[in-house]
């Protein structure tokens, strides 16, 4: 399913956070609580949940109840919708780079204007 211009938008938003990356990155090794999440940080708990109904509202990250405790864990899928649409430009970039490349290795190429013709050899000949 191709995501939307407000999912990914949502995506991106709550990825431009070095908190909520951080969150990302901790939720990779397993679900965790909110105050576990909290524990590297230098910001209160209810900071942390601020950060967590970002990603959440994102799809990135989802609440399950297991008793008293609602472990947090992370979600693949709207990161990967955001990876595929990056995906299409890193192809795109490629190519261009790929042309630049080919254009500076013709510019770079010695062109030799001081060639005398051979010996023995002349126009009329």
């Amino acid at each position: 399913m191709t995501p939307t211009s407000e999912q990914l938008d949502a995506t991106f938003t709550a990825l431009a956070d070095p908190t909520r990356r951080a969150i990302l990155a901790r939720l990779t090794r397993g679900e965790a609580s909110v105050n576990e999440l909290a524990e590297p940080f230098a910001i209160s708990q209810p900071a942390i949940s601020k950060h967590l109904k970002i990603l959440e509202r994102a799809g990135l990250v989802s609440r399950s109840a297991a008793g008293t405790r609602r472990p947090v864990k992370i979600e693949a899928g709207p990161m990967k919708d955001a990876a595929d649409w990056l995906e299409k430009y890193r192809t795109f970039w490629e190519g261009s780079f790929a042309h630049l490349d080919a254009l500076l290795a013709i510019l770079q190429t010695p062109v030799n204007t001081s060639e005398k013709p051979s010996k023995g050899k002349t126009d009329n000949a």
